[in-house]
């Protein structure tokens, strides 16, 4: 029997989630709507088809987008999870000199606009012949600050008996993180996840610097040059169709993780 008395706190959620989420329904049956038909605030139409996805198939190659970027950002994503999870254990639980001062670095490095860094980090892609290649989408972003914060965050809170005990069993440092560390540490490698994901899938001023072949392009650098490029001809559902193809990826990994990325984000929090 729910509390009657926190019955108006739930219909006030449940009232700002629908305004919230109603601006993405709307989107989401936008696409399936004819052309003249797009401008109402209303859901369904009588003429519902799938002419919008149609169109972004036969105008763009959409599939060979989507490998592309399922590629990049799943490499990018261990990458971030494997070197993170090091550097985060490093600085959480080894004691060696300067260990502050590469946190106050690394805290200091997210700060930093990305745009200050654009063109230093173009011209060591043209100088290692990295241009219109997957090496010029993956290096950039195989170390993220904020996933090596949220590891040594996460990694502090971790009883340091067991790894005592992992030491005493005769394991090494290597060891001791990937075989007991990791499997306690599933929701902050989740965490860590979708947010280097969604940060390598939705780039894309990097992709449209150093891509300029159309068989490497992302699907978010695709997306855009179909939208502003004039090949999706002013209409706005056929725009609506090829921003939906972009995002589904995205809210069917969050809709599958949430549980953990909210418990890693209050859990490990950012405190100590």
């Amino acid at each position: 029997m729910p509390d009657m008395k926190k019955l108006p706190l739930y219909l006030a959620l449940t009232v700002g989630g629908m305004i919230f989420a109603y601006p993405f329904i709307w989107m989401l049956f936008a696409t399936f709507k004819p052309e003249m038909e797009i401008t109402g605030i209303g859901l369904w139409s009588a003429n519902m088809s799938m002419d919008n996805y149609r169109t972004v198939m036969t105008k763009i190659p959409v599939g060979r987008a989507l490998v592309n970027s399922l590629f990049v950002s799943l490499c990018v994503t261990a990458s971030v999870l494997f070197w993170g999870s090091i550097i985060g254990y490093a600085l959480a639980r080894l004691k060696f000199l300067g260990r502050e001062l590469i946190l106050a670095v690394i805290l200091f490095t997210m700060v930093i606009p990305f745009q200050i860094t654009l063109i230093p980090m173009y011209i060591l892609m043209v100088k290692f012949g990295w241009v219109d290649t997957y090496l010029s989408l993956i290096v950039p972003g195989m170390i993220n600050s904020f996933g090596i914060l949220l590891f040594r965050q996460f990694f502090r809170d971790i009883p340091q008996d067991l790894i005592d005990a992992a030491r005493l069993d005769g394991c090494n440092e290597f060891q001791i993180l990937f075989r007991i560390i990791w499997p306690l540490s599933k929701p902050v490698l989740i965490t860590v996840g979708i947010l280097a994901f969604m940060g390598s899938w939705n780039d894309v001023l990097w992709p449209l610097l150093v891509i300029r072949l159309e068989n490497l392009m992302t699907m978010p650098q695709l997306v855009t040059l179909f939208a502003i490029g004039g090949q999706a001809e002013g209409r706005m559902g056929v725009q609506l169709a090829a921003a939906m193809l972009l995002a589904a990826p995205i809210i069917i990994l969050y809709s599958f993780f949430q549980k953990y990325f909210i418990e890693s984000m209050a859990s490990s929090g950012l405190k100590n």
